[in-house]
């Protein structure tokens, strides 16, 4: 681990996550937010936290870092606040963005250390400054992602030279609601990776057997418009619940920062990336076919591999799970 100069200092931080590029992916020069990337990355802020935190965001994020105790400063990425920090210096930057615009502003931006991704001009291709080189790797060679068991907090920390301890995810916001039902089934997913969708039978059928059982469900897909859309109301509905079934997204990371039971169903994209805190289960298909996970956003089989996820194995898993939480 790096050690600090003078410990008793407070260092200026610049962190840059919008969730243009997710960490672990392939690099993307996209507008379409990543969240649960977004809030995964927050986990970085526990090794800065007696430091002045600026973080710099896409506004659509700011409900998921607004009112975090450890984020001094927050700003989302226009004109204005790039004026802003190129006027500034900072101690550290770490840019968590594959973008190669954001790239370029950061080379504009005064540090004496700099973390994460740069742009090689030369190359005309994204690299890693110095400790990075293995979570670029991941992130853009298929054969090291698949091969990849290291959790990406385990990796973000190495990033900044240092060496994570289980440190959690961080939310500002406080859920308004209380548990109400035994079960949230997050059914939906982004229109960035349509591969991760389970069918709607499925859902369906896993609604029935958990109903029968006598527990309190509620489905994603069945929900209000201002729940769909609100991401505050969205964080609240995800609190109602003492377990969360999901697919790999943003309900996913929810689930786990408001450190709810959750059972993650996984497979174009890799459970082994995902630390649950001892508090949920990954499930994948079987059988597992060789082009598992393939980080595809359209299927080029005839069936996808979701499909060959059992809703009676989800059932059994969910059931067991919540044996721990039921009264």
């Amino acid at each position: 681990m790096e050690k600090r100069v003078d410990i008793n200092k407070k260092e200026k931080v610049l962190i840059i996550k919008t969730g243009y590029s997710e960490v672990l992916d392939k690099e993307e020069d996209s507008r379409k937010v990543s969240l649960g990337d977004v809030l995964r990355t927050t986990t970085l802020l526990n090794y800065y936290k007696n430091h002045d935190v600026t973080w710099l965001t896409d506004v659509y994020a700011l409900p998921l870092l607004e009112r975090n105790p450890l984020i001094n400063r927050l700003l989302t990425l226009d004109f204005w606040s790039s004026i802003q920090l190129q006027s500034e210096e900072f101690d550290t930057i770490v840019n968590l963005e594959k973008n190669r615009k954001i790239c370029e502003f950061v080379r504009r931006l005064d540090a004496w250390k700099k973390y994460g991704f740069r742009f090689d001009s030369k190359n005309n291709r994204i690299e890693a400054y110095d400790r990075a080189f293995e979570i670029l790797s991941v992130g853009s060679d298929t054969n090291v992602k698949k091969e990849n068991d290291r959790y990406l907090q385990s990796l973000l920390f190495e990033t900044v030279g240092a060496k994570w301890d289980g440190e959690e995810y961080t939310l500002g916001y406080k859920p308004k609601t209380k548990e109400k039902y035994d079960v949230n089934l997050n059914t939906q997913v982004g229109p960035k990776w349509p591969t991760k969708a389970w069918s709607k039978k499925n859902w369906a059928k896993l609604e029935e057997l958990l109903e029968k059982d006598g527990l309190k469900v509620t489905r994603q897909d069945k929900q209000p418009t201002e729940i769909l859309t609100n991401l505050n109301n969205y964080i609240d509905w995800i609190n109602s619940g003492k377990l969360t079934v999901t697919i790999d997204s943003l309900g996913l990371h929810l689930g786990i920062v408001l450190k709810k039971k959750v059972i993650g169903l996984f497979g174009p994209t890799p459970y082994k990336e995902v630390y649950f805190y001892g508090r949920g289960k990954a499930i994948f298909p079987e059988p597992i076919w060789g082009c598992i996970p393939c980080f595809e956003r359209k299927c080029k089989r005839t069936r996808n591999c979701m499909e060959n996820i059992s809703v009676e194995k989800v059932y059994e898993e969910t059931i067991s799970l919540l044996g721990g939480v039921l009264k």
